[in-house]
């Protein structure tokens, strides 16, 4: 167990913001976890797993113990008639999976490249992209309780996931158990996702629900392959999205709201151009990039934070170093941003990062 004391936190977050961890444990293994735990000190304090940091905001030092999820490790777990299913440790980076994959001949994750963040974080957040989402990929994966001290296996349905939603973002029950699983119990602060196995299906075929990736197929003079649309979409992200080693920065920063369609209506009344897409349970999503650009955002900084010029959805450092954005910058940015649109709009736009 490698633990260390008063270490910077800003190499450690996309954002980089200046942040100390009191404690950082290094969990390069189960065995790491189980240490936590008989530790007469540390096993007695609360917590808090990072990975990549590519979805969290920092407002201070943090004094909860750091977890920084180091556990490596990718192969082919099992193949079957009907798929390929892999396993990856919760400290790969996720970029790296989804191309040693489509390297491999297991194609299937290609939508989702170039995504930060390791594979541990991946079904917290239920990341998705360009019309796939980890659940539309997803098997099991292996969590550590911190309560018990024993490993367990989730499918799909026990971790139900949602719109970047899972049972990871909830805190659980009290006196709830593991065994309490599917119904409803959450595992936020209390369990920590070990390894993850993604089921990639057979035959492959292309996913291209999306606009620019039709445009790009049609323009083609062949079918798409995975590795073309892996390309594709490497190549759209890096117009669109600033690159974290270049401007510190968490991604999207609000969550695309969902409306009824009669409030929807409503809003189109007033705003006929706002940019909108019906759901399969008959619901509608709204831009809240273009919604945050229709209030006059883009551009604009409060401090060293400042909204990326390409991608209003998207909140920037305009610092570095020593003089980097802080955690507050951030929050006052987004608080003004999100008082901008429930007031033109009435919709209350949540962040997606995770506020520490």
């Amino acid at each position: 167990m490698l633990v260390e004391k008063n270490v910077s936190l800003q190499p450690c977050n996309t954002f980089g913001i200046l942040a100390r961890a009191q404690t950082l444990l290094r969990v390069r293994s189960v065995d790491d976890l189980q240490a936590l735990r008989a530790h007469p000190l540390l096993g007695r304090q609360p917590w808090l797993a990072l990975g990549g940091g590519s979805n969290i905001v920092f407002t201070g030092d943090v004094e909860p113990v750091v977890l920084k999820m180091e556990i490596r490790g990718r192969r082919l777990w099992q193949e079957t008639q009907r798929a390929w299913i892999v396993e990856a440790g919760a400290g790969e980076s996720w970029h790296d999976v989804v191309a040693w994959t489509v390297a491999q001949g297991w194609p299937g994750l290609e939508n989702m490249a170039l995504i930060p963040g390791t594979v541990g974080a991946a079904p917290v957040q239920n990341i998705g992209a360009y019309g796939v989402e980890l659940q539309d990929r997803f098997e099991s994966l292996e969590a550590f309780d911190m309560l018990t001290g024993q490993t367990f296996t989730l499918d799909a349905a026990q971790c139900a996931f949602g719109y970047r939603d899972s049972v990871f973002k909830h805190p659980p029950a009290q006196g709830s158990s593991t065994d309490d699983l599917p119904r409803g119990m959450g595992l936020a602060g209390r369990a920590i996702i070990t390894r993850v196995r993604l089921r990639l299906p057979k035959p492959w075929k292309p996913e291209l629900g999306y606009v620019e990736l039709q445009r790009r197929a049609a323009e083609a003079e062949a079918p798409p392959t995975p590795q073309q649309i892996f390309d594709w979409v490497c190549e759209i992200r890096r117009a669109k999205l600033p690159d974290p080693a270049i401007i510190g920065n968490a991604g999207s920063f609000f969550k695309n709201p969902t409306v009824t369609p009669e409030q929807c209506q409503d809003i189109i009344a007033r705003d006929p151009k706002i940019v909108h897409y019906p759901m399969p349970d008959g619901s509608i999503k709204l831009a809240a990039g273009w919604m945050i650009d229709a209030c006059g955002w883009k551009g604009k900084s409060v401090g060293k934070a400042g909204v990326y010029e390409k991608q209003a959805l998207v909140l920037v450092n305009r610092g570095q170093g020593d003089n980097s954005v802080t955690g507050g910058e951030v929050m006052t940015l987004a608080k003004a941003i999100q008082t901008s649109v429930y007031e033109r709009f009435g919709i209350r736009l949540e962040p997606e990062p995770l506020v520490v």
